[in-house]
């Protein structure tokens, strides 16, 4: 049973480089946020960095949510419209 909890907690964590895949970044950018306080992260025995599954998820879908929110700018935005 003990073994099975240890389980779930391993699971639950993120390495940098798994949360940067998702983000599309940089590992190093994934440390930036955590030193920053973007990112809560926790330390391994060893000094590594872990992130929790839920909190990466949760700043994916902030991020995701503002990106979908953002108008639409910059060179050419709108000029198919404006052609016809």
């Amino acid at each position: 049973m003990a073994q099975q909890e240890k389980t779930d907690a391993r699971e639950d964590l993120m390495t940098p480089a798994e949360v940067a895949a998702l983000f599309r970044v940089d590992p190093k950018t994934v440390t930036r946020w955590a030193v920053a306080g973007k990112l809560q992260s926790l330390r391994t025995l060893g000094g590594h960095r872990r992130y929790r599954a839920a909190e990466v998820h949760a700043l994916l879908a902030q991020a995701s949510g503002a990106c979908a929110d953002a108008p639409v700018e910059g060179p050419g935005a709108g000029a198919a419209d404006a052609a016809y």
